[in-house]
């Protein structure tokens, strides 16, 4: 029977029976791609592989549920543990995505080597087994229990996995498996869609966990982990400069944690080498007695990270000024610059303005608000804020400083990386459990706070 053509959004995975220019579903433009779907008449209409030992389940009440069932293990790296929240669980579908390149299959080749009692498979699409034996060489991975298949054929694969009764699979990656039931390439949505759920479907028979990887390109398009993030049970993204040698490993998604977590590692010549220390590793270098710095402490998860918000700001030539940030939201500086001349009284409109956190971090929440007006206040005053000066705190529109959460922590933090003064709200004093060496500065307003430290 001729086959029907389905379009895809590689954006969400929405499928339509006809292209559009904007997906009707997430709204994108142009992510509208035309997939051929498998024949009607096909017996398994989905396209998926069948997998055996399927029993028919039968609904419980809630209360006779068993929750025993979810056992965690240790990975063997402590800053992945944290963003999976405690470790891995057992017959969990884990997606790590990223941009090719930033060092998925080498964190995972890493934990091959630090779980020995554990049966892996590696499963890989994109090297031989005589390169992925070298590459464990260089990151001293050696054991017997990891056993390597390379294979694209998810057939195959499956019956691997049958025969060997692996404790972890790890699939690198899912763009190379393809069902050959399909007609439509491997790579395509409906490929990756359809291996992705033959995987977890094994993953929750045989008990075993499976971390899958995805890659990403700049669009985020096709076959990229975004049309996969409603049917894995954890989505973990590698985030960083391939130029840079840190990586934030961070949790899109997690149905048996915290999705606020954050992991920091750095790319060395053996691998990835965990930072368990980020505030100390972003502050390294940091320049003393000149304008333009200041530095605020952000929570990400449960951790408060110290970050360093440098800002340049100078005269406009002809064309008229510029404005340009990095790691922070383009539209939240340019707000702040609009209260600094309107509510600070600098007259800004007429001067290019760069702003740029320092190590790669993106900061997405209000509390750096006073720290970014600092350190703009100070490139156009062009004097320094003092090295061991601190600032936290949200700004509003008419240019007054609000609180924010887990300031006990954040200012432990802070005190405990060896600065002696932290600019903070004025309303909070009542709630704040000052640090022994550390001098609070309550300011209620951007005014108060730019007289204060400048």
């Amino acid at each position: 029977m001729k086959e029907r053509t389905k379009f895809y959004c590689t954006e969400c995975g929405n499928e339509t029976a006809k292209w559009f220019g904007q997906c009707p579903a997430c709204g994108r433009w142009n992510t509208i791609v035309e997939a051929p779907a498998a024949s009607i008449n096909t017996k398994n209409k989905s396209g998926a592989v069948k997998v055996s030992g399927v029993r028919a389940n039968t609904a419980k009440p809630i209360t006779e549920l068993d929750s025993s069932e979810e056992l965690r293990f240790s990975t063997g790296i402590g800053e992945l543990d944290r963003v999976l929240g405690g470790g891995a669980v057992r017959g969990s579908l884990v997606l790590v995505g990223g941009a090719p390149g930033i060092g998925k299959s080498t964190l995972l080749l890493q934990i091959c080597g630090l779980m020995p009692d554990e049966k892996i498979l590696y499963v890989t699409g994109e090297e031989s087994q005589r390169q992925l034996k070298l590459r464990a060489q260089r990151l001293g991975v050696e054991r017997d229990s990891i056993y390597v298949l390379s294979e694209t054929n998810l057939d195959a694969i499956m019956n691997e996995v049958d025969s060997l009764d692996p404790d972890i699979v790890i699939i690198d990656s899912i763009q190379t498996m393809f069902n050959g039931d399909l007609s439509s390439g491997p790579g395509s949505v409906s490929q990756v869609k359809d291996c992705t759920m033959a995987i977890m479907q094994k993953a929750k028979i045989n008990g075993f966990t499976c971390f899958v990887v995805g890659h990403v390109n700049k669009e985020g398009a096709i076959a990229g982990p975004k049309v996969l993030e409603h049917m894995v049970d954890c989505v973990l993204y590698f985030e960083g400069d391939r130029a840079m040698s840190y990586r934030i490993l961070r949790a899109a998604k997690n149905r048996f944690g915290s999705t606020n977590e954050i992991g920091v590692f750095e790319m060395i010549d053996n691998g990835l080498k965990e930072v368990p220390n980020p505030s100390e590793m972003l502050l390294s270098g940091r320049p003393g007695k000149i304008p333009g710095t200041c530095v605020t402490c952000v929570m990400e998860g449960s951790r408060p990270i110290l970050a360093e918000i440098q800002a340049l700001v100078t005269p406009a030539g002809f064309s008229g000024a510029r404005r340009n940030a990095n790691g922070i939201d383009y539209n939240r500086a340019m707000l702040l610059l609009a209260v600094l001349d309107k509510r600070g009284g600098m007259s800004i409109a007429g001067c290019d303005a760069y702003i740029n956190v320092i190590g790669g971090l993106d900061l997405d929440e209000p509390a750096a608000d006073l720290a970014t007006v600092l350190a703009i206040a100070s490139s156009v005053r062009d004097r320094a804020i003092s090295f061991d000066t601190a600032a936290i705190g949200e700004v509003g529109l008419t240019g007054e400083i609000r609180s924010v959460n887990a300031i006990n922590q954040r200012l432990t933090e802070v005190s405990r990386l060896g600065f002696k003064y932290c600019v903070i709200p004025a309303h909070i004093r009542g709630e704040v459990k000052k640090p022994a060496n550390l001098e609070l500065i309550p300011v209620k307003n951007i005014r108060e706070a730019i007289d204060a430290v400048i």
